[in-house]
């Protein structure tokens, strides 16, 4: 997995400290990466699919609130990868609000 623990290490990653849910998910891209299906708007449907199962999930009222804000950071990320996909506008305005959110956060 060359190409995934490059990318990994330059985040700060190890392919072992993922969670089981993204180990899956970098497999399944690496395998469409390998027979040349990965395309952007197949990452954008993957990407809107995964947005729309966060939402249903905050939607439960049985979370506590570790779950929730786990939640709310995963819907975040996200909105943010659609919004680079999208458009470069919509991109920083998702950083923005979301540098903001982590300065609030810090300022409590």
């Amino acid at each position: 997995m060359g190409i995934v623990d490059d990318i990994l290490e330059k985040t700060g990653l190890k392919y072992e400290e993922l969670r089981p849910d993204e180990k899956e998910t970098l497999n399944v891209w690496m395998q469409a990466l390998d027979k040349g299906q990965l395309t952007v708007d197949k990452i954008k449907n993957y990407i809107f699919t995964m947005r729309e199962v966060v939402e249903g999930e905050l939607t439960k009222t049985d979370l506590n609130k570790k779950q929730d804000a786990f939640l709310k950071a995963r819907l975040r990320n996200y909105m943010l990868l659609e919004a680079f996909l999208t458009s470069p506008e919509k991109a920083r305005e998702q950083m923005e609000r979301a540098i903001a959110g982590m300065a609030s956060s810090i300022k409590r």
